[in-house]
């Protein structure tokens, strides 16, 4: 379904550890919605559970939430996390995309 390099679960983790410990974060949740400049954008937070029809995506420690009504938008796709001169941020290398904008924030199927 979505593969998740090591360089992003290492970024989620730390985002976990981060949380709020009164009502700490069971996992990210990654959504495509309407919107952005191509179409659909992507949109990621902390969630504290998982809802009734996520794919739930066990990495050891770090667990990734996806809805069902985003799962087909992301089929095959690679999340990283990227670090580099220009900043720092998560990258979806996406096949389901046939164009994206030039952020990459966002894309057309």
């Amino acid at each position: 379904m979505l593969d998740v390099t090591s360089n992003a679960v290492d970024a989620i983790r730390r985002v976990l550890g981060k949380g709020d410990t009164a009502a700490p974060a069971a996992g990210l949740r990654i959504m495509v919605s309407a919107g952005g400049c191509s179409g659909y954008q992507y949109r990621m937070g902390l969630v504290a559970a998982a809802e009734q029809s996520d794919t739930v995506i066990d990495l050891d420690d770090v667990k990734v939430f996806v809805d069902a009504d985003s799962a087909p938008l992301l089929a095959g796709a690679r999340l990283d996390f990227v670090e580099d001169i220009s900043g720092s941020g998560f990258v979806f290398d996406n096949p389901q995309a046939a164009d994206k904008c030039s952020c990459g924030k966002s894309f057309s199927c």
